[in-house]
Formats: C-alpha cells, structure tokens, sequence
C-alpha cells in the first residue's frame, strides 16, 4: 500500500497504519505561490516497514516540480522491488545509500536532455522506519523532527549558507530566522555529480512520532509551536491540518509539506 501526492493545491492522504505505525501525507500550495513543487509520499511494505518523503524542488517553471516528482517516484519504484529484505539499521541505510545517488544523477541527466529543466534540483528528506528504528537521508533544508519521551529535536541539519554562518559563529541563530539569503542551499539533489548526503539512524519507540516537513513550514511554525501541536490528542490527520494552517496564517509565501509518522502499539488480531 502506498500513499502519494505532488502539483498543485491541496493534497491530503488520509492516515493509514501499518502494524506499528500510523502515518498521514498533507502538502499545500500555500497562499503565494500559484504552483507547488513540493512532492512526497508515505510507503509501506508488508506492513512492517515505512518510508516517509518530503521533497522540495526548485528551478523555473516546472522544472522544481519535476525534481521533486522524479524523486518519489524512483524512491517508490525501488521501495517496492528491494525493500522486503531490510531488518537491520545497517541494512536500511545502505539501501537509502544505495538509492539517492541515483536519483542524484537521474535528475541531472534528465536536466541535461530536457532543457526548459535546466538548473533543477530538489531537497530531500527521508526517513526508513521499522517498529525498532529510523534510517534518515537528508540534502537541503526540508527538516526531520522527532518527539519523544527525551523531548522534541531536529534529527537533521540545514544545508544552507546561513547555516553554515551560524556555525561558523558569523551571525546568530535569531538572525538566521530574518537573513536575506535563508533560503540559499548549499546541497541539493541534481545539482552536482559529487553529492554529499547526511545518513544517521535513531531509536524509534512505540509513542515516538516523526515529523518530516518542507521549509514552507519551518520557515513559518517554530520549533516550539510545533511541539505544541504535536502534544495535542487530535488525531495525526488534525495535527497536520493544524500545521498547515498555522503556516498559512503566518504567511504563507512557499509551499508546506507535512508527513507525520506515529509509533502505535501492534493492532490486536480478532
């Protein structure tokens, strides 16, 4: 079973719960932009394995759209071919290493032979899960974030220019929220051959939930007001609602991808 969406609009894809998990797929084309190149998806393989995509492409026209697409679908395609044999944490990031690079190179050479796509590329973020643990792929500046009895932290780091200024101590991370160049990235799927890529696994226990998201929302929603939401006891589907439409209210000049992943106990047989 699977879930998708990309385009235009609204897209909701109602939760669906594999034996451990529960998990629901919102993207909105928010209130600026006329077209939305964010894409991703929720993937399951006999239930017992999960895989959770957030993609936000960039380039003109459609081409950041296209990007993005061409990500989740190759992701999914191999998912469905492949994935049945993963146990182990190291089993599950070799094949998200195994996979990324080619799609790093698909989207280069489908930039290269089709120009009106010319300087595409898209972010990626992606999450592998088992009822024990997350294997996580990250380029770009969509975000990973993990609640748990520990509390609630960003797994991933930006690949952006005023991140690297951050940690180079240049400017701080409250003027980082305002920098004229936010939303330059230093990586980005299909942009160079040599791609570097961030890997980690983290334990993931029954009660953890997962939140993968595109910068539509983190640029609008903090930190801390996510967490607030994803405390609430509304289902996962109103908790996305309530994330995309605070991002709304605050503006919401780019596109806002949501993927929230729950850890639930196993469904009772009868």
């Amino acid at each position: 079973m699977t879930q998708h969406a990309a385009s235009s609009g609204r897209k909701s894809v109602p939760a669906k719960r594999g034996d451990h998990m529960n998990a629901v797929f919102e993207t909105d084309r928010g209130r600026v932009r006329t077209h939305n190149e964010d894409s991703g998806g929720v993937f399951y393989h006999k239930n017992s394995l999960c895989l959770a995509i957030v993609a936000d492409g960039m380039g003109g026209h459609n081409a950041g759209d296209t990007a993005s697409r061409m990500t989740v679908n190759i992701f999914q395609n191999h998912w469905m071919e492949t994935a049945a044999a993963i146990q182990s944490p190291e089993e599950a990031l070799n094949w998200l290493k195994s996979i990324v690079p080619v799609i790093n190179i698909e989207i280069l050479h489908h930039a290269s032979t089709h120009p009106e796509c010319s300087g595409m590329g898209t972010t990626l973020v992606a999450a592998l899960c088992t009822e024990k643990f997350c294997a996580i792929a990250s380029v770009g500046d969509s975000r990973c974030y993990l609640q748990s009895e520990d509390g609630f932290s960003q797994v991933t780091e930006d690949h952006s220019l005023v991140n690297e200024l951050v940690k180079s101590g240049e400017i701080t991370r409250e003027a980082a929220e305002n920098h004229p160049k936010k939303n330059v990235l230093t990586r980005a799927l299909g942009t160079d051959e040599k791609l570097a890529v961030d890997y980690r696994t983290i334990m993931f226990e029954e009660g953890d939930l997962l939140l993968l998201c595109s910068d539509g929302l983190s640029n609008k929603v903090s930190a801390a007001e996510m967490h607030r939401v994803l405390q609430l006891t509304d289902s996962l589907q109103a908790k996305a609602d309530t994330l995309i439409r605070m991002a709304n209210e605050n503006g919401g000049e780019d596109n806002i991808t949501v993927v929230l992943l729950e850890h639930c106990a196993e469904r009772e047989s009868g």
